[in-house]
């Protein structure tokens, strides 16, 4: 029997190689499809240039959330019979719970950014981009995803809503500039949203929390000698991409700005609640961000297909709760929550209404 780390290693390994991701029949519409109109917001020039700064918005309410019907168009491939973990149902049930509990009704429905692209090619090499793009069906929706995650820094650094969350896929924390796809990720989400909330919006330092199973390699990568940007990852250090060895702690400018944390197999809420105490709250003091970005990846709640720890949905109420009052305390509020992993279809709903019912307040 193929055990989790082997199928997660195996099945994120050359999907851009063949050059096409065949797509698939669309899963039914979820009863809660909050599907804005996109408008224009920003222009190629935006990417490098602030027009707006950190200081001065007021401080906001309310909880944006980014979804698109566009993102169930995504279909990774496997063997004929099998079901892809990373599939549209994550975010089929995750919306029919959300509208189960009376989320939709207090949720905002957010604007994607319309070109998105001027900011992936900041961060992206031209090979990976021109890659990617030439994937039938995926490579758009990828494209969707960081305009997903754009709209919501927009929306929260304008004080449209306090914070956000993006129900969206595909994943970004594993993406590099490898011209393939790579642990179901193909843009930098969270570290291209980094980027344009200090580039377009001013703010100076950001703080991005990674709670997904899966070590963020990806958004480490990007910033690993940067000290406007302090990244904090929870993850299995043995599990894909065998990646975040605690004492990688930065490099030149950035040394003590990255924080990894290695949790055993079977580790239970206290283990992960243990090193925000021990790693990240100190740090951030001294820190001061005036962002926050949380990789929200559900894989590391219990029972997931493709981690082994034991977190109850609790944990995900009191790290985002914990991620609020540090952004209470220094960013004015202004916090956005991007999907990542998550492969227990209910399970994941579960842990996601949980953040999105606590980012509500």
């Amino acid at each position: 029997m193929t055990t989790r780390r082997e199928f997660i290693s195996s099945a994120s390994k050359g999907l851009l190689g063949l050059g096409v991701v065949p797509g698939g029949k669309r899963p039914a519409t979820p009863t809660f499809a909050a599907t804005p109109a996109t408008t224009p917001e920003e222009t190629p020039m935006a990417a490098e240039t602030s027009t707006s700064t950190s200081t001065s918005t007021p401080q906001a309410t309310g909880t944006g959330l980014i979804y698109d019907a566009r993102y169930l168009d995504h279909v990774l491939p496997l063997r004929q019979g099998e079901v892809h973990p990373e599939r549209p149902l994550r975010l089929v049930r995750m919306m029919e719970v959300f509208a189960e509990r009376g989320l939709d009704q207090e949720l905002i429905p957010l604007s994607l950014m319309e070109d998105p692209m001027a900011s992936i090619r900041g961060h992206h090499t031209p090979e990976h981009v021109e890659s990617v793009r030439r994937i039938d069906v995926t490579g758009p929706v990828a494209e969707l995803a960081v305009a997903g995650a754009l709209g919501a820094v927009d929306a929260v650094a304008r004080g449209q809503v306090k914070n956000a969350f993006c129900a969206s896929r595909p994943p970004g924390h594993h993406a590099n500039n490898t011209g393939q796809e790579e642990g179901f990720c193909f843009y930098s989400n969270a570290a291209i949203a980094t980027r344009y909330a200090q580039r377009v919006h001013g703010f100076e330092r950001v703080l991005i929390i990674d709670w997904d199973y899966h070590h963020g390699n990806g958004t480490q990568n990007a910033f690993y000698d940067d000290a406007s940007v302090l990244f904090f990852s929870t993850h299995d250090w043995q599990a894909y991409p065998g990646t975040g060895d605690p004492t990688l702690m930065g490099e030149g400018e950035g040394t003590g700005f990255n924080i990894n944390a290695h949790l055993d197999c079977g580790s239970r809420d206290v283990d992960m609640l243990r090193h925000w105490d021990s790693k990240l709250l100190s740090v951030v003091s001294d820190f001061r961000p005036d962002f926050i970005i949380v990789s929200a990846g559900f894989d590391s709640r219990r029972d997931d297909l493709l981690g082994c720890f034991d977190l109850t949905d609790d944990v995900f109420k009191r790290m985002t709760r914990t991620a609020m009052d540090l952004a209470e305390e220094y960013t004015g509020g202004r916090l956005v929550s991007l999907l990542e992993g998550g492969y227990n279809v209910e399970g994941s709903a579960l842990a996601a209404a949980a953040h999105v019912e606590t980012l509500l307040d």
